[in-house]
């Protein structure tokens, strides 16, 4: 069978919600299907609306190209570069041209869009839904028509686009395609679905430590979540783990295997047990970690302003950040906890600087 999933690269870089999906896609192409990569570098300048509640600022063509390279790098982590279709919807989206768009729209109702719950939503409560929008189920429907898809992929909030790839499948004289939705990963705050935006992600290139420090910050209740989601571990034995640890096994064991299994699956054996010994040391004996990023800031021989010093060490994206990681005891200098706002670090020195749990630099001022 011939198996889409699309992508619009939106973000530059992969994350552990998207592998729910990719995972997914290997097992089908392990057992001999055809699987399409599908690159949305035509829908990623419509800018889609699931799930949103105001209109998504279309990204330009050179920001889409930045991201769909990383896309491309990324994702054969995962799936067999050498049995995977890459393929990129502006090649027959680009060609329909304005009138061959005009005719694809006279295919839908705008009483079948606003079936959407999105949509409904909005309508509903007066905020506004911009025409452009209405566009985006039926460019990424008609990627089903152009690829002749027996199956399509996509997260459990997709099914309005995916059916409308059946429905345009059928009045092109196709067999519609049959969809498949899983389930959306919650991010690390086991609230909101997990995205770069909310900067509640796990990136699948992040350094080994990075990403097990993350796994071992989730809650133990979204462990299971996870595990049920992202481990290669048989049910069943997710399902005793998980009776040990309510009949009084430390959870924190059972986040140490899933931890050390995703590090594994992304780097290797020996960086998952490095990531595991960096975490022991560092929270469990206070240490510091071994390697942290160094960098030189030139401050004329003046004092640098704390906030200011962890906004140019890339240890928070603002000064506000700062500020409030003081209010809440998360920001220390050389091991100890900074309560003053106002501090200023004299030039000639060099610091250990710690924000919130997991980031680290070694400053210099000059």
């Amino acid at each position: 069978m011939r198996i889409k999933e699309g992508f619009d690269p939106t973000r530059p870089d992969l994350h552990l919600g998207h592998t729910v999906q990719f995972n997914k896609l290997r097992q089908l192409q392990d057992l001999g299907h055809h699987i399409i990569f599908l690159i949305g570098d035509f829908t990623g300048m419509i800018g889609d609306p699931t799930g949103r509640n105001v209109t998504r600022p279309p990204l330009s063509r050179d920001e889409l190209d930045a991201n769909a390279k990383t896309y491309t790098d990324q994702v054969f982590l995962i799936l067999d570069r050498d049995r995977t279709e890459v393929a990129f919807n502006s090649k027959w989206l680009s060609a329909l041209g304005s009138d061959g768009m005009i005719r694809l729209a006279s295919r839908y109702t705008v009483a079948r869009m606003l079936e959407r719950d999105d949509f409904a939503t909005r309508y509903r409560e007066g905020q506004p839904i911009a025409v452009h929008e209405f566009l985006y189920p039926l460019a990424q429907g008609y990627d089903s028509v152009a690829l002749h898809a027996d199956v399509e992929l996509g997260g459990t909030d997709q099914k309005f686009n995916l059916l409308v790839g059946r429905d345009l499948q059928r009045q092109h004289g196709q067999e519609p395609q049959c969809i498949l939705t899983l389930p959306l990963l919650e991010g690390l705050d086991g609230v909101n679905k997990m995205s770069k935006s909310l900067d509640n992600y796990i990136a699948i290139t992040e350094a080994p430590g990075e990403m097990f420090g993350k796994l071992m910050s989730i809650s133990d209740t979204l462990m299971w979540r996870y595990y049920e989601l992202l481990s290669f571990r048989p049910l069943d034995e997710i399902a005793k783990l998980k009776q040990e640890c309510e009949s009084g096994r430390n959870p924190r064991d059972a986040k140490v295997m899933l931890g050390q299994e995703i590090v594994a699956r992304f780097h290797s054996s020996k960086a998952a047990e490095a990531a595991l010994a960096e975490f022991e040391a560092r929270f469990r004996d206070h240490a510091q970690p071994e390697n942290m990023p160094e960098l030189t800031i030139a401050t004329g021989g003046k004092r640098l302003a704390l906030p200011q010093l962890c906004k140019q060490a890339g240890l928070t994206a603002s000064t506000s950040e700062a500020l409030r990681l003081i209010e809440q005891r998360g920001l220390k200098i050389d091991g100890d906890v900074v309560a003053d706002k106002t501090l200023a670090l004299a030039a000639g020195r060099t610091y250990v600087v710690q924000a919130g749990k997991r980031k680290f630099a070694r400053v210099t001022l000059t």
